[in-house]
Formats: C-alpha cells, structure tokens, sequence
C-alpha cells in the first residue's frame, strides 16, 4: 500500500503485473518498455524534421539500449560490488540494481562509436535524442513508485508518500521519484518550445544535461539509496561533472555564434575600394 495522506490519494499496486508462460512480468519492465517506445516515436519525428537519417537513428537506438543495459548495470555494480556474493550474481539484473547515468554513458558512448564509423553528425544526434531522453526518463522513474524505491527521507511536507520501509515501519517520505519525473517534464516544454530557435548544433542537449543534473544534484540529496564513493554521492558528482559540461558547450558555442556574426557584419559593412583613377 501507497498513501498520499496529504493528498487524500491511496494506491495498491503489485509488483508484478501477469504471468505468461509462468514467467512472471513485471510493471517495472511494462514502463520502461513504454518509456523507451514514447521516446523512439519522438525522435524519430524529430529526426525527420532536422534531416537526421532515422535508419542510422535506428541503429543508434539498438546499440544505445543494449550498451546502455550494460552500461547501467556495470555503473550500479561498481559502487555495490559488495552485495554480491558470487561473481554470476552480478548478472541477475531481473533481480535490480540499474543506475540511470550509467545507461546514458553506456548508450552515448554506443552512439559516438556508430557515428564515427558511420560519418554521421553526432552532434545533431545528441540535439535529437535530448527530448526523447527526458521523456524516457520521466515515464520511467514511475517504475520506481511500483518498485517502492528511490524514495527520500522523512517528511511532513503535504505531498509526503507513506510506505513501510525495509524493518516494516510506516514512514512519510520525499516521493523523490515524482520529484524527478516532474523536473524532467518542466525540461521537455523547455526544449520543445526552444529547439525551433536553437543557435548551434549540440545546444539542446548542452541544456538537457545541465537541466538535468541541475535536478538531480538536489533530489539526490533528498534520496536515501545513493550510490556511495566514500562519503561523497556518486550520482551528485556525476551531475555537476555534467552541469560542467554542459556549461561548456554552452559557452563555447554561443562564442562560437557571437563570432561568426561579428565576420559576417564585418562583410556587410566593409567598404568597397575604390577604383584606380
């Protein structure tokens, strides 16, 4: 069970949503599944309509999901090598334990590859797959509500979420997963209404990156199942080495832009010489 008392809302869902052929499925799978489909349909609109080849786009998404399984799984292992008591336990992934910045290194990575040996435009790649990033990431922490995880600490505030947690005690918590699924759609209506107006190639995900680890660094500090380096969060340290980036490329890029122009007026205005009398 899952109140929202402060919001007068209760919800009773099971982990698993059927069984099919014994297997048990999962609601978790069924909305990243949907997340994932949500997410191809808008970039292969958007590729369309930037000239993107949606076959090589196509490809892209393959490799990005399988690379970006691993990649998730490898990052959530890493930092939890300890819970493992066997070395084939870490390959258990039905049983959970995926990191969401370790699938987007993991797909990135398989998307700079292909288009390098491809000689696709990784740049206006990375503006196409912005949006449907974020769409795929805020469907997908709903996962997490079924699951009952990626939860915060305790709170009082009117929108808290009442659980049991893991000693069977009812706790009202930061429902820190629709923190995250609502920060990413403020993020989408940000770079919908803006892509039409964009400066340079590259810009709508130097924004999506900034934006988004503006958001994580402070529901991240709200979590209570961070992914621990020492004392420091990972996942925190991850998005400011990402709120850097992106910085950069916005900065670089916009002089880029501010000096282009400045040749171009410098064409326009120059005077003609005159001519030799």
């Amino acid at each position: 069970m899952i109140q929202f008392p402060g919001l007068g809302l209760e919800f009773n869902i099971e982990r698993v949503a059927f069984s099919l052929f014994g297997k048990d499925v999962y609601w978790y799978g069924i909305i990243i599944g949907l997340g994932v489909m949500l997410a191809l349909i808008y970039a292969l609109y958007e590729a369309r309509r930037v000239g993107f080849d949606t076959n090589a786009l196509l490809d892209v998404v393959i490799y990005g999901i399988l690379f970006g399984i691993i990649g998730a799984r490898t990052y959530y292992v890493i930092f939890n090598i300890t819970q493992y008591d066997s070395f084939w336990d870490i390959f258990k992934i039905w049983e959970g334990g995926i990191a969401i910045y370790g699938g987007l290194i993991g797909s990135l990575t398989a998307a700079y590859i292909y288009c390098k040996k491809k000689n696709q435009n990784f740049l206006l790649l990375l503006d196409v797959v912005s949006v449907p990033f974020l769409i795929g990431q805020a469907i997908g922490r709903w996962g997490n509500f079924v699951n009952r995880e990626a939860f915060g600490g305790e709170t009082t505030l009117p929108w808290r979420m009442t659980i049991y947690n893991e000693i069977g005690k009812l706790v009202s918590v930061h429902p820190t997963f629709l923190y995250e699924s609502l920060w990413n759609v403020v993020g989408i209506v940000v770079l919908v209404l803006y892509r039409k107006h964009k400066k340079f190639t590259g810009e709508l995900f130097a924004m999506y990156i900034t934006w988004y680890g503006l958001g994580r660094i402070w529901i991240e500090g709200l979590r209570t199942d961070s992914l621990m380096l020492g004392p420091i969060r990972v996942s925190q340290l991850v998005a400011l080495a990402s709120i850097g980036f992106g910085v950069y490329m916005l900065v670089t890029g916009y002089k880029r832009v501010k000096n282009s122009d400045n040749k171009v007026e410098e064409m326009v205005v120059k005077p003609a010489p005159e001519p030799k009398k």
